[in-house]
């Protein structure tokens, strides 16, 4: 079943499917929102108000959104890559395409930290180089 994300502003309210969110990111008092497939929106609702909405609608789930930073909520399901040296993030599109982010060193660091964790408690995760 899929699980959706609301999110209200005092004219609007909008409905998106978790798996379709690729990131938001901070803009001053605004939040930019862009789904898998290329749309885009912008709310008048800081960052950390969308954490918050975020925190109480995605309870048993709320390990798929993450705080990357003081600008980025990222959806993990969507990382191809993660570059420190570079300080890159980088998220596929739904058909395919590499959206790239620029983020700091020390959010990517535990960003990458948190995966590799992850890694070591997964039983059967094709993910660590295995060639079948």
């Amino acid at each position: 079943m899929d699980r959706y994300l609301i999110i209200k502003t005092r004219d609007e309210l909008l409905r998106i499917k978790i798996g379709q969110i690729l990131f938001f990111e901070a803009d001053r008092n605004y939040t930019k929102l862009l789904l898998s497939n290329g749309i885009q929106f912008t709310f008048a609702i800081n960052i950390g108000k969308i954490e918050e909405t975020l925190e109480k609608q995605m309870q048993g789930i709320s390990d798929i959104l993450i705080r990357v930073g003081k600008s980025h909520i990222i959806n993990k399901n969507h990382i191809l890559q993660i570059n420190l040296p570079k300080q890159r993030l980088i998220l596929l599109t739904a058909d395919g395409k590499p959206k790239e982010l620029t983020i700091s060193k020390e959010p990517l660091k535990t960003l990458k930290d948190t995966f590799e964790r992850e890694l070591l408690k997964a039983p059967d995760n094709l993910s660590q180089g295995d060639d079948n």
